[in-house]
Parts: structure tokens; sequence; C-alpha cells
């Protein structure tokens, strides 16, 4: 496959068309062929925001023999766009260079019912689909932990921890630390449910088994990154870390460090 070949995602708006054309006509301008096939595709570009990066990993099937790269259209770069759709100059730099250093990713594999399985880039949640809490049995490899009873959970990749898992007090993680971070919403915690009431971290290594008690609210609402998961009748979710990577360009003075200074600090 010509190393050369790329392939832009983005949404079919008809106010970002002049734009995504003239990305068109930069690309052209070094030598880049643009393919209207992902599967043809070397180097795999959104255009948009951090949403549309994670549709386009997932769009294009997590692919691990290509490079992503996110450009933003909004006011400011984020955690997965190291690009602005104005900025040229940053990307002709990362275009003329020999030699593209690459970041890497991992993501999580979670699987439903021991039947259908998914790949998650930032995190895959549960959570009741109803006004009323539910309960789960949490297993670490094949040992129970703990009984949960509230709101649902969210397991994160390291990259995906400054998203929703930040959101309900979860810690950011380096992304160098190959992982996977549970946390809790809204446990309940009394004389019959007692949680860990916190975050807690697994190594690559770990196996982490949520199984649903069936009281009649085993229909969860489930989110893979951005996307919702439509199963009916959950009973068992197996989550670990997958051997799917995601590379994405690694540019000068922009480390995972630098997104979350500039993001949050």
């Amino acid at each position: 496959m010509n190393r050369r070949n790329i392939y832009f995602y983005h949404l079919k708006d008809a106010a970002l068309g002049a734009k995504v054309d003239s990305l068109y006509e930069l690309a052209r301008r070094y030598d880049f062929t643009i393919v209207n096939r992902h599967e043809d595709a070397s180097i795999i570009v959104s255009v948009g925001g951090d949403g549309t990066f994670l549709q386009a990993v997932r769009k294009t099937g997590f692919r691990q023999d290509c490079l992503y790269a996110g450009i933003t259209t909004g006011g400011t770069l984020s955690m997965y766009c190291d690009f602005h759709i104005d900025d040229t100059s940053k990307m002709i730099e990362a275009m003329t260079k020999e030699q593209i250093e690459v970041r890497k990713y991992p993501t999580i594999e979670v699987t439903v019912d021991h039947q259908t399985s998914f790949l998650c880039l930032n995190e895959f949640s549960i959570r009741s689909g109803i006004i009323k809490t539910f309960v789960m049995d949490v297993f670490i490899d094949d040992n129970h932990f703990e009984t949960f009873r509230g709101d649902g959970m969210v397991i994160a990749t390291p990259t995906g921890s400054t998203a929703y898992n930040k959101s309900v007090n979860g810690a950011v993680v380096d992304p160098m630390i190959p992982c996977l971070q549970v946390s809790e919403m809204a446990s309940l915690n009394n004389n019959r449910y007692r949680t860990l009431g916190s975050s807690f971290i697994l190594s690559q290594e770990r196996r982490l088994v949520l199984k649903i008690v069936q009281d009649g609210n085993d229909y969860p609402a489930m989110g893979m990154d951005n996307e919702a998961l439509g199963i009916q009748h959950v009973e068992t979710i197996e989550a670990k870390l997958s051997g799917n990577i995601i590379k994405t360009v690694k540019l000068k003075d922009n480390s995972f460090w630098e997104k979350v200074k500039r993001s949050f600090l």
C-alpha cells in the first residue's frame, strides 16, 4: 500500500466544504494521494473535533496498520486533534518530515454476554436505563471484588481518563501506562451494599467482569466512546485491555501532559 494514501473523514456539512477542499488541495500539493475508501489509506485524517476523531477510528475499524490524525475546526486544539484547520504551517511541517514520530494509544476490548465484542478508544460506560439504581457483582479476574449498587460505571483507557472518567472524579492517567480505570457513578453505600468508593486501576494483565443482577433492571444504557450500544437483557460484561494500538502523529511540544495542561489548566 502507498504510504502517502490519505483518507479524510468528516461530517457532510456545507459550511465545512470549502475548508475541506483546501485540505485536499494542500495534500495534493505535497504529493499525497487522496483515496475514497478508508481501506486503501495509510493515513486517516478526521476533520471536526474529538468526537469526530473517535467516530473516524470506529468507522474505519480501529486499524493498526495506518496513522490517524485529527484536525479541529473549533477554537482550540483538543486531546485527539493536534492540528487546527486554519494553521496549515503545522500540517506542512508534519507532511514534509521524512520520519514522523508516532504516539500509541491503547484500547479496551469489551465483550457482552460472551458474544458481542467491540473496542473502545476512550471508554465503555454502563448505567441504569431507568430511574432506578441497578446492581452488579464486580469480579477482577475470577475473584469477586465487590457488589455495586448505583447509577453505573465508566471503564476508561488512559487517554479516555480525561473525558467521561474525569467528570466522575476519576484520575488522569499517563497513556504510557497500559491499564484501564474503573470509576463509579453515584454508588450507594450502606449496611447492605459496600463499594470501594473510589476509582481503581487495573493492569493490562487483568480482566474485569461485571455480572448484572437480574432484578428487572437488566436493560442498561451502554456507551462505547461517543456511540450508544443497543443490546437488551444483559447479564455479563467482560472488559480488558486489547492488543489493538491506535497510532497518531506525535508532534514536538505536544505531549499528553501538555494537552492536559492546555485543556484543563
